[in-house]
């Protein structure tokens, strides 16, 4: 059966289905990469998997979220929505930590730590490796596959955990 999207103030258990297959397929996408030696893409693939299970997560904790995210915001239609809403459905990169640290009561640190590396991975795919450590934290391509790695499986653990 396939899923259809639904943002998280139309049907927010869709939503969640949605966002944790998501997760899992680009967790997966993330280790084929990895495997033929493509870690830029691999490591976008690990960034966007956890992204996906931390939006999927926020949903599940609407409550928690508005705490942090209280108000309305307008979207781009200019309708008027709640903005822990939007941040949930657009889960910015921006917003990331402070997501993982308005749960960190409820799943502890991990997922901060988790949500640390997938920010690492995206400023690698974006930057490259750097020897000097100026424009990301990589400096040799091994700690990126480690990262890589660990990331998706835990993403898939927590995918599984969460279904």
């Amino acid at each position: 059966m396939a899923l259809t999207y639904a943002p998280p103030w139309r049907d927010i258990s869709q939503y969640v289905k949605i966002r944790l297959e998501e997760a899992l397929r680009e967790a997966e996408l993330a280790l084929k990469f990895l495997g033929q030696d493509l870690h830029r893409n691999a490591a976008g693939k690990a960034f966007q998997a956890w992204k996906a299970l931390l939006a999927a997560v926020a949903a599940q904790h609407r409550e928690a979220i508005a705490k942090r995210y209280a108000g309305a915001v307008r979207d781009k239609t200019g309708k008027l929505r709640s903005r822990a809403d939007m941040v949930i459905a657009l889960m910015p990169t921006t917003r990331m930590r402070e997501v993982a640290s308005a749960l960190e009561e409820v799943y502890g640190r991990e997922l901060i730590h988790l949500t640390d590396i997938a920010l690492n991975l995206h400023e690698f795919q974006h930057n490259g490796l750097d020897p000097e450590g100026v424009v990301s934290r990589y400096t040799n391509l091994e700690d990126v596959e480690k990262d890589v790695k660990y990331l998706a499986e835990k993403t898939m653990e927590w995918v599984k955990k969460k279904r």
